[in-house]
Protein backbone atom coordinates (compact mmCIF):
# COMPACT_ATOMS: atom_id res chain seq x y z
CA UNK A 1 0.00 0.00 0.00
CA UNK A 2 1.33 3.45 -0.93
CA UNK A 3 1.50 5.94 1.92
CA UNK A 4 0.12 9.34 0.93
CA UNK A 5 2.39 12.30 1.57
CA UNK A 6 0.72 15.49 2.68
CA UNK A 7 2.05 18.85 1.68
CA UNK A 8 2.19 19.73 5.39
CA UNK A 9 4.82 17.04 6.04
CA UNK A 10 6.98 18.31 3.20
CA UNK A 11 6.43 21.93 4.18
CA UNK A 12 7.49 21.31 7.78
CA UNK A 13 10.62 19.55 6.52
CA UNK A 14 11.45 22.46 4.21
CA UNK A 15 10.59 24.94 6.96
CA UNK A 16 13.14 23.27 9.24
CA UNK A 17 15.75 23.79 6.54
CA UNK A 18 14.86 27.36 5.49
CA UNK A 19 13.41 28.78 8.73
CA UNK A 20 11.17 30.91 6.51
CA UNK A 21 7.48 30.03 6.38
CA UNK A 22 6.72 31.88 3.14
CA UNK A 23 9.73 30.39 1.38
CA UNK A 24 8.82 26.93 2.68
CA UNK A 25 5.36 27.30 1.10
CA UNK A 26 6.92 28.31 -2.22
CA UNK A 27 9.45 25.50 -2.17
CA UNK A 28 6.76 22.95 -1.24
CA UNK A 29 4.76 24.08 -4.25
CA UNK A 30 7.87 23.85 -6.43
CA UNK A 31 8.53 20.34 -5.07
CA UNK A 32 5.10 19.08 -6.12
CA UNK A 33 5.39 20.75 -9.53
CA UNK A 34 8.77 19.13 -10.09
CA UNK A 35 7.42 15.74 -8.98
CA UNK A 36 4.44 16.10 -11.31
CA UNK A 37 6.65 17.02 -14.26
CA UNK A 38 9.10 14.23 -13.52
CA UNK A 39 6.69 11.50 -12.36
CA UNK A 40 7.77 9.34 -15.30
CA UNK A 41 11.32 9.27 -13.92
CA UNK A 42 10.21 7.64 -10.64
CA UNK A 43 11.94 4.23 -10.75
CA UNK A 44 10.24 2.74 -7.69
CA UNK A 45 13.61 1.98 -6.10
CA UNK A 46 12.24 3.74 -3.03
CA UNK A 47 8.81 4.70 -1.75
CA UNK A 48 7.00 7.69 -3.29
CA UNK A 49 7.35 9.41 0.10
CA UNK A 50 11.14 9.03 0.01
CA UNK A 51 11.20 10.22 -3.61
CA UNK A 52 9.18 13.36 -2.73
CA UNK A 53 11.36 14.14 0.29
CA UNK A 54 14.45 13.78 -1.92
CA UNK A 55 12.97 16.24 -4.42
CA UNK A 56 12.08 18.62 -1.55
CA UNK A 57 15.60 18.34 -0.19
CA UNK A 58 17.15 19.06 -3.61
CA UNK A 59 14.79 21.96 -4.34
CA UNK A 60 15.62 23.52 -0.95
CA UNK A 61 19.37 23.02 -1.35
CA UNK A 62 19.20 24.53 -4.85
CA UNK A 63 17.31 27.53 -3.43
CA UNK A 64 19.93 28.01 -0.69
CA UNK A 65 22.76 27.84 -3.23
CA UNK A 66 21.15 30.54 -5.35
CA UNK A 67 20.89 32.94 -2.43
CA UNK A 68 23.51 35.61 -2.26
CA UNK A 69 25.61 35.06 0.89
CA UNK A 70 24.93 38.54 2.28
CA UNK A 71 21.17 38.17 1.81
CA UNK A 72 21.22 34.74 3.41
CA UNK A 73 23.10 36.03 6.47
CA UNK A 74 20.70 38.98 6.79
CA UNK A 75 17.69 36.63 6.64
CA UNK A 76 19.19 34.36 9.28
CA UNK A 77 19.76 37.28 11.67
CA UNK A 78 16.25 38.61 11.03
CA UNK A 79 14.72 35.19 11.68
CA UNK A 80 16.67 34.63 14.90
CA UNK A 81 15.22 37.86 16.29
CA UNK A 82 11.61 37.19 15.24
CA UNK A 83 10.45 33.61 15.60
CA UNK A 84 6.81 34.68 15.68
CA UNK A 85 6.69 34.46 11.87
CA UNK A 86 5.52 30.86 12.05
CA UNK A 87 1.79 30.11 11.98
CA UNK A 88 0.33 28.63 15.14
CA UNK A 89 -0.24 25.16 13.74
CA UNK A 90 3.50 24.77 13.12
CA UNK A 91 4.57 25.85 16.59
CA UNK A 92 1.96 23.96 18.63
CA UNK A 93 4.53 21.78 20.32
CA UNK A 94 5.05 20.60 23.85
CA UNK A 95 7.56 22.59 25.87
CA UNK A 96 10.21 19.91 25.40
CA UNK A 97 9.70 19.87 21.63
CA UNK A 98 10.25 23.62 21.45
CA UNK A 99 13.49 23.27 23.36
CA UNK A 100 14.60 20.44 21.09
CA UNK A 101 13.87 22.42 17.93
CA UNK A 102 15.69 25.45 19.31
CA UNK A 103 18.71 23.27 20.04
CA UNK A 104 18.47 21.73 16.55
CA UNK A 105 18.69 25.21 15.01
CA UNK A 106 22.12 25.61 16.57
CA UNK A 107 23.52 22.51 14.83
CA UNK A 108 25.26 22.28 11.46
CA UNK A 109 22.85 21.74 8.56
CA UNK A 110 23.97 18.16 7.97
CA UNK A 111 23.50 17.27 11.64
CA UNK A 112 20.09 18.91 11.80
CA UNK A 113 18.91 17.22 8.57
CA UNK A 114 19.93 13.71 9.60
CA UNK A 115 18.36 14.04 13.07
CA UNK A 116 15.12 15.38 11.61
CA UNK A 117 14.88 12.64 8.99
CA UNK A 118 15.90 9.70 11.20
CA UNK A 119 14.67 10.62 14.66
CA UNK A 120 11.79 13.02 14.08
CA UNK A 121 10.34 11.97 10.72
CA UNK A 122 11.18 8.31 11.33
CA UNK A 123 12.77 7.53 7.98
CA UNK A 124 14.84 4.35 7.77
CA UNK A 125 18.57 4.50 7.12
CA UNK A 126 18.07 3.53 3.48
CA UNK A 127 15.34 6.15 3.01
CA UNK A 128 17.56 8.79 4.63
CA UNK A 129 20.39 7.74 2.29
CA UNK A 130 18.09 8.21 -0.69
CA UNK A 131 16.80 11.59 0.47
CA UNK A 132 20.21 13.06 1.29
CA UNK A 133 22.17 11.24 -1.40
CA UNK A 134 24.57 9.85 1.20
CA UNK A 135 26.02 6.40 1.82
CA UNK A 136 24.72 4.28 4.69
CA UNK A 137 28.01 4.75 6.52
CA UNK A 138 27.78 8.53 6.22
CA UNK A 139 24.20 8.57 7.53
CA UNK A 140 25.15 6.42 10.54
CA UNK A 141 28.32 8.34 11.39
CA UNK A 142 26.74 11.76 10.87
CA UNK A 143 23.76 10.75 13.01
CA UNK A 144 26.10 9.60 15.77
CA UNK A 145 28.05 12.86 15.65
CA UNK A 146 24.83 14.87 15.39
CA UNK A 147 23.38 13.31 18.55
CA UNK A 148 26.61 14.05 20.42
CA UNK A 149 26.52 17.65 19.15
CA UNK A 150 22.86 17.96 20.17
CA UNK A 151 23.63 16.64 23.65
CA UNK A 152 26.51 19.11 23.93
CA UNK A 153 24.24 21.96 22.79
CA UNK A 154 21.55 21.00 25.28
CA UNK A 155 24.13 20.78 28.08
CA UNK A 156 25.57 24.17 27.09
CA UNK A 157 22.07 25.66 27.12
CA UNK A 158 21.62 24.45 30.69
CA UNK A 159 19.44 21.40 30.31
CA UNK A 160 19.94 18.85 33.09
CA UNK A 161 20.50 15.14 32.40
CA UNK A 162 16.85 14.36 33.12
CA UNK A 163 15.63 17.06 30.73
CA UNK A 164 18.10 15.98 28.02
CA UNK A 165 16.95 12.37 28.18
CA UNK A 166 13.35 13.49 27.67
CA UNK A 167 14.33 15.52 24.61
CA UNK A 168 16.52 12.82 23.05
Amino acid sequence: MVQPVSSDHLQVHILMMTKDYQQAEDLTHETFLKAFRQHHSFRQESSPKTWLFRIAHNVTVDYARKQKPVRLVMELFRQKKDTSLLPEHFVEMKENSKELYQALEMLKDSHREVIILRKIKGFSISETCAILGWSETKVKSTLSRAILALEKTLTKEGYQDEQRSKLL
